[in-house]
């Protein structure tokens, strides 16, 4: 049996580079003296044109090596003082020139008084300040040449580490390199950089030359035998992403990034930084500048209810809200297996023995009312719906008893109660609904705007599109079927959808809540919609065997583009750059006389769609209100 390969030896740059930061400090003084004697004496000979020893009697040696003794000890004094032998300053930086050029300027200084006070002059008066001058070459070509060696001993062995090209040369780019190149451990070798700016063609950043565009991605991966290309850009958009993406695909490139700004913790870029290209990143990534003293005002020290909080959304809200320090955080779903979850998310223990957790169905007024009155909340986000837009086009009635009138009880027990603030999470199906599941949130929205004008808290919608890692998305199918060996499903090849990750999603929610208005419905920014026959496309790319794609057509109910701004809906921001304020007409409860069991599904969704219209009607059918 074989042992473990045996470590290669260190390389003898890697074996200097020890020496030199083992003894750095007394290697750098004896250094600075050596330069100044040579300075000075370089003076001399250029005074006096004497390069030879011929010439030497032309000047006086004794007065020659009586202003070396008082550099060297001005020279000491002045690079302790400003720490140049100490080790204050890091190695090489312009800190460190700064306060090397002051210490040579106060020993030039020190010299030429020394000169014009003895009896007589040691050495001409110009040779101080040439020498000085010479002596800072030499230091600063000693530290540049040590700071080569160092750099050299810390890079990657190219044997072990992966070949990389690195697309982007501006700070993310150089970042990133120093990081690779400054880690004798780091996995990856920069071998090229590649940037589109024609003005940063021929940069060099630590000895790698920009050598083009994106255009050359191919044919540079190819010369320099690297399978990877990092794209060193923090804040590059899901666009730039997805079209390098492409161009990756076809050179057989591997695709690293690094992640948003907001999420490099400290500023400063590493190699740990560095990881795969993720669908967030493809679909879009939004940098959200969060008004926490205004957050924190209105969630500080409140009782907080959530419905609907063993979902997507609602676990999301939750982990979020616990960072504002509610009073309490009331945590209300149907499902217990959900709420176990939840519990084990937030506290680490599943204990479901805490009464803020509560097992309850909004489509019971009853329960509803009692919840209410015993936790009291003064901030409610209600996020319980059912969302499935295909199974509600056949189960119509399902969406009327959670999405309206499960809404309506919850908004009941908010008005009854007298709840400060209370916000409905709708969806970029409500923006003119073709579907049940549009219409039954279109509606929950106008019963939001209708509370509001009849009771004293703030009552408000927050609205927005498909959220990336939520139950049931469409990227987790696609992964599924990919897994599975396909096909991948696609119902049209034109057909879009906007995106969003839940954490940006609710983040914006939570600050929406915030700068909402009553009665209105404060619509998300979710950047450009994406194609998804694009991202099929992509992930089958990426597949490590051959998926097929099937366009099925679209069902039901589905839109070929979807929008977040009905056609009657101006985008007013007047608060937030990612967040549109529109006006949604009131619906009274009285109005809700149109649904019952028993009724057909045909006649469901012409009462839903019905009451979508801002000048519903009041329509009566054999349909009763449940019992409060």
């Amino acid at each position: 049996m074989q042992g473990p390969e045996a470590p290669s030896p260190p390389s003898l740059f890697a074996r200097v580079g020890r020496v030199l930061e083992r003894y750095r400090l007394p290697i750098q003084l004896a250094v600075d003296l050596l330069a100044w004697g040579i300075g000075l004496y370089l003076a001399m000979v250029l005074r006096f044109e004497s390069f030879t020893p011929t010439g030497w009697n032309r000047f006086d040696l004794g007065g020659l090596l009586a202003a070396m003794a008082a550099a060297a000890a001005v020279q000491t004094v002045s690079g302790l003082a400003l720490g140049l032998y100490l080790g204050r300053w890091r190695f090489g930086t312009l800190d460190e020139v700064s306060h090397l050029v002051a210490s040579v300027a106060i020993t030039a200084g020190g010299v030429a008084l020394l000169n014009q006070l003895s009896d007589r002059l040691l050495v001409p008066s110009s040779v101080p300040l040439a020498g000085g001058l010479l002596a800072l070459a030499f230091m600063a070509g000693a530290r540049y040449g040590w700071r080569l060696v160092l750099e050299r001993s810390m890079r990657p062995r190219g044997d072990g580490a992966r070949r990389v090209l690195i697309y982007g040369a501006g700070e993310g780019g150089m970042q990133t390199i120093t990081a690779m190149l400054r880690n004798p451990r780091s996995p990856y070798l920069p071998v090229a950089i590649l940037d589109d700016d024609p003005a940063k063609r021929n940069l060099r950043i630590m000895g790698l030359r920009v050598i083009g565009g994106r255009s050359v991605l191919a044919t540079a991966a190819a010369e320099h035998e690297a399978g990877t290309v990092v794209i060193a850009i923090p804040g590059a958009s899901s666009e730039l992403l997805r079209e390098l993406c492409d161009e990756a695909t076809e050179a057989h490139l591997q695709i690293l990034v690094l992640p948003p700004i907001t999420e490099l913790f400290g500023g400063a870029i590493g190699v740990g930084d560095i990881r795969p290209l993720t669908d967030a990143d493809l679909l879009g990534r939004h940098v959200i500048d969060t008004d926490v003293p205004a957050i924190a005002g209105y969630l500080t020290g409140r009782r907080v209810l959530v419905t609907g909080a063993g979902g997507s959304i609602g676990s999301e809200l939750c982990h979020q809200l616990v960072r504002f320090a509610p009073s309490e955080l009331v945590m209300l779903d149907r499902d217990e297996s959900a709420l176990h979850s939840l519990q084990l998310r937030l506290e680490g223990r599943a204990m479901l023995d805490d009464r803020h957790l509560v097992v309850a169905d909004v489509r019971d007024a009853d329960r509803m009312l009692q919840v209410f009155r015993e936790h009291r909340p003064e901030v409610v986000f209600h996020a319980a719906a059912l969302k499935h837009l295909p199974l509600l086009e056949m189960h119509p009635g399902e969406a009327v008893k959670t999405n309206v009138w499960g809404t309506e009880h919850v908004l009941h027990a908010a008005s009854r109660t007298g709840v400060d603030r209370f916000v409905n999470i709708s969806t970029d199906k409500a923006a003119d609904p073709i579907s049940v599941l549009g219409y039954s949130k279109r509606i929950a929205e106008r019963l939001t705007a209708g509370t509001a004008g009849e009771s004293s808290g703030t009552y408000l919608s927050v609205r927005f599109g498909n959220v990336l890692g939520s139950r049931g998305s469409v990227l987790t199918a696609f992964h599924a079927q990919i897994e599975a060996g396909g096909p991948i499903t696609v119902t049209d090849a034109d057909v879009t959808r906007y995106f969003m990750t839940v954490q940006e999603a609710v983040q914006l929610v939570i600050q929406a809540g915030a700068v909402g208005r009553d009665g209105e419905a404060l619509v998300l920014d979710m950047g450009e919609p994406v194609r998804i026959a694009d991202v099929a496309r992509r992930l089958v790319a990426e597949a490590p065997r051959p998926v097929e794609i099937v366009y099925t057509g679209l069902r039901p109910g589905e839109k070929l583009h979807e929008v977040l701004l009905g056609a009657d809906e101006a985008d007013d921001r007047p608060a937030h750059p990612l967040i549109s304020h529109v006006g949604v007409p009131p619906l009274r409860v009285d109005q809700l006389t149109t649904f019952a069991n028993g009724v057909d599904d045909e006649s469901t969704i012409a009462a839903l769609r019905t009451l979508t219209t801002a000048s519903a009607p009041p329509v009566s059918r054999s349909v009763r209100h449940p019992q409060r």
